[in-house]
């Protein structure tokens, strides 16, 4: 496996990690759709009454010296994950009331890391 995806891997397992820690369920982890990919599906376990599905685009740099990998989701990454969720909700969660874009980066090694929780970091449009 190339180093890239073994970084990408292990930042999509920490970000899981942190979610359950907050209290999240993990629906579906790196969803296809088609040529379409959902990395994190969640929703928060203590929000039984509001059923919101929570999409969450994880991504992991090795430093964000170059670039800031929010700055990564670009509103072309946006709308492929806005049609990703929309054709998840339609096939299983017909019922769902509303979704919710999330980014959580991970910057670092193994060693030494951070990870920032950007909650509705963007809205459907």
């Amino acid at each position: 496996m190339a180093q890239h995806n073994n970084t990408g891997f292990w930042g999509e397992q920490l970000a899981c990690d942190y979610l359950i820690s907050q209290g999240y369920h993990v629906l579906y982890r790196n969803h296809r759709i088609g040529r379409l990919e959902l990395d994190l599906v969640v929703q928060h376990q203590n929000n039984h009454r509001v059923k919101e599905l929570i999409i969450v685009e994880v991504k992991t740099r090795s430093t964000a010296q170059w670039q800031d990998p929010l700055r990564s989701v670009t509103f072309q990454k946006q709308k492929r994950l806005m049609r990703a969720a929309n054709q998840l909700l339609q096939r299983h969660y017909p019922r769902s009331e509303s979704v919710r874009f999330d980014i959580i980066v991970v910057v670092g090694s193994e060693a030494d890391w951070q990870l920032t929780h950007v909650k509705e970091a963007f809205y459907p449009f």
